[in-house]
C-alpha cells in the first residue's frame, strides 16, 4: 500500500516547477492531488492521470481569501475531505535583486501579499476541514535565504522568514487538534522557470553555489519531494514545528 492512499492533498502553486514535482510525488504515493494555481495545470495532470493518479485543478489567487475558501470547498467537493495542504506559491524567481534602499513599496508588499498572506489564508481555509476529521498535515516552503541571510533579496528573504514563524505557531495553536505543521527549506533550485530566466551572472552564482553544497551539485525539484512525502505521511504523525533543510548540506541547521 503506498504511503499516502486515501489521502487528498491541496499543494498551492502546483501547476509548475517544485510544486509540480510536489504534486507528482504526493500523487505517486496514493493522493488524491487538487492543484490550486493561477497558472493552467493541464501538463501536470495529464502526467498524473497517465500514471494512474487523481487529480483536479482549482483556479486560485492565495492573496485572496474567498479564493482560498473555494479551494478548499472544491477539494471537500470532489474528494470528501481535506488531509494536507502544501502550500507552495510564492514570489521568487520573477524578482530581481535590489538593495534593501532600492525595493519600492508596491514590489514589497506584493511580495508579502504572496509569500506571507497566501500561506496563511490557504491554511486558514484549509485548517476548519482538519479540525473536523481531527488530522492534518500542513506544509509550508521556506528558504534556507531566511536562515543564512543575503544581499539583494531583503523582500523574499524576509517574508520566508515570517513563513518560518507562521508554521511554528500553526504547529502549537492546533496541534491539540491533530494537525502537523512543517516546513521544508530549499537551497537555491533549478527549475525549467529559473533556467530559462537566468542571466549569465546568475548562472555562475548557481556553480558557486553548488560548490558550496557538500553534495556538489545543482538543486532540482525532485530532491524536495521526499521530504514533501515524508511530512504528508504517518511517518511523521509526531513531528511539527519543525523545519526541514534539503540544500545538498550547503548549511546545517
Amino acid at each position: 500500500m503506498a504511503r499516502l492512499d486515501g489521502r487528498v492533498a491541496i499543494v498551492t502553486g502546483g501547476a509548475r516547477s517544485i510544486g509540480a514535482a510536489f504534486a507528482k510525488g504526493l500523487a505517486a504515493e496514493g493522493a488524491k492531488i487538487v492543484i490550486a494555481d493561477l497558472d493552467a495545470a493541464e501538463e501536470t495532470l495529464g502526467i498524473i492521470k497517465q500514471a494512474g493518479g487523481e487529480a483536479m485543478a482549482v483556479k486560485t489567487d492565495v492573496t485572496n481569501e474567498s479564493s482560498c475558501e473555494e479551494m478548499v470547498a472544491k477539494a471537500v467537493e470532489a474528494y470528501g475531505k481535506l488531509d494536507i495542504l502544501v502550500a507552495n506559491a510564492g514570489l521568487w524567481v520573477h524578482l530581481e535583486r535590489q538593495s534593501a534602499t532600492e525595493i519600492d513599496v508596491d514590489t514589497w508588499e506584493k511580495v508579502m501579499s504572496v509569500n506571507v498572506k497566501g500561506v496563511w489564508l490557504s491554511a486558514k481555509a484549509a485548517i476548519p476541514e482538519m479540525v473536523k476529521n481531527e488530522y492534518g498535515k500542513i506544509i509550508t516552503v521556506a528558504s534556507t535565504r531566511a536562515m543564512k541571510g543575503g544581499a539583494g533579496m531583503l523582500h523574499y528573504d524576509t517574508s520566508k522568514g515570517a513563513v518560518i514563524g507562521l508554521t511554528r505557531s500553526l504547529a502549537r495553536e492546533y496541534g491539540p487538534s491533530g494537525i502537523c505543521a512543517n516546513i521544508i527549506a530549499p537551497g537555491a533550485t533549478d527549475t525549467e522557470i529559473s533556467q530559462s530566466l537566468a542571466t549569465d551572472t546568475q548562472k555562475e552564482r548557481r556553480v558557486a553555489s553548488a560548490q558550496a553544497r557538500a553534495i556538489k551539485r545543482a538543486e532540482e525539484p525532485d530532491d524536495l519531494v521526499g521530504a514533501c512525502v515524508h511530512l504528508a505521511s504517518p511517518e511523521s504523525d509526531f513531528m511539527s514545528g519543525q523545519t526541514l533543510v534539503v540544500d545538498g548540506g550547503a548549511i546545517v541547521w
